[in-house]
């Protein structure tokens, strides 16, 4: 979890390659996640997965900006800032299970990559989509969330479901004592 995966230069054939992405996704949906990437599941290639139906709550939804994401795949992500905004939210991984931290990340970055079928990728991710993007390709270079985390925000699921319940983390921040990003704070 800690090394940089290998870029994927045809280590598999396209079956088999098709054959993990599948294995990923049933264990991400199965844990329940919305992205998981490849060292996660000890293979130590360049790929993750990830999906999201989005917020069932229309206000959760507007504040983290979380539209659904369907299925994704992605060779060799990288990805970059493409705005100046950061936002904050709380963020867990399946890799670290029982725990959540609130992360400020871009609420723009451009993704490249490549997909199942060779075709690159080059766009603008934004919002709850683009932190579950960065998320997950952090993986790829043996960066967890935690590195990036408010480390005072550091809660169990139980005790962020109780105290922190709201779409936003500027209760959160004021009653523990960290900043948000400048910019727009949420």
């Amino acid at each position: 979890m800690r090394t940089d995966t290998r870029p994927f230069d045809g280590q598999v054939d396209d079956a088999e390659l098709q054959q993990l992405a599948e294995v990923m996704r049933t264990t991400m949906l199965a844990a329940p996640g919305v992205g998981l990437a490849a060292p996660q599941v000890g293979v130590s290639l360049s790929m993750f997965v990830a999906e999201d139906p989005g917020a069932r709550d229309p206000e959760v939804a507007k504040v983290r900006e979380r539209e659904p994401m369907p299925l994704r795949v992605v060779l060799d992500a990288k990805y970059e800032r493409a705005g100046c905004d950061d936002v904050a939210f709380f963020e867990g991984c399946l890799s670290i299970p029982g725990y959540q931290a609130v992360v400020a990340r871009p609420r723009e970055i451009a993704l490249t990559g490549i997909d199942l079928q060779g075709n690159s990728i080059a766009e603008v991710v934004s919002g709850w989509s683009a932190r579950i993007v960065a998320h997950e390709t952090d993986h790829l270079s043996g960066i967890l969330f935690l590195d990036k985390a408010e480390m005072r925000s550091l809660a169990t699921n139980a005790s962020v479901a109780k105290l922190w319940n709201q779409p936003s983390t500027q209760q959160a921040a004021a009653e523990l004592g960290f900043p948000l990003p400048s910019g727009l704070v949420m």
